[in-house]
């Protein structure tokens, strides 16, 4: 998992930067590390950092496919689930008040020719949106 690593550099990055901790959001939502990707992140997190995001975390791909009937091992595009996730289901909430602050954090790789053509490894890299709605207050 070429993105977990980021995910978790820039999840620990974020809340330290912010001075929060992951009971302070309703969510934290990775793009598509996947079910085997996702248990890497919770463990990078609490092992490296003390930082336990079991509580809020999810993740995109594992919202939108089905572990015990659809054959996608560790998921699927990082971009196309974080879309499809944040348009039709998170943004949604956030307008109607369901979630009011959420830490989300895309996925993906960044992919050169030479670097496949090379044989070397492809790095990941994770950026972090902080989304808020309504009233934090409330």
């Amino acid at each position: 998992m070429t993105f977990t690593p980021a995910a978790c550099d820039t999840i620990a990055r974020f809340l330290q930067g912010t001075g929060t901790k992951p009971s302070d959001y309703d969510l934290i939502l990775t793009g598509d590390l996947g079910a085997v990707g996702s248990r890497l992140l919770k463990e990078l997190l609490q092992k490296e950092h003390n930082i336990d995001v079991s509580c809020v975390h999810n993740d995109c791909g594992l919202m939108i496919y089905n572990l015990d009937e659809q054959d996608v091992n560790s998921g699927g595009s990082g971009c196309g689930c974080s879309a499809v996730v944040l348009c039709s289901k998170i943004l949604n909430e956030i307008e109607n008040g369901i979630l009011k602050k959420v830490l989300f954090v895309a996925t993906g790789a960044l992919l050169s020719q030479t670097t496949t053509l090379l044989g070397e490894t492809i790095p990941g890299v994770a950026h972090a949106v902080l989304l808020t709605g309504g009233n934090e207050n409330e």
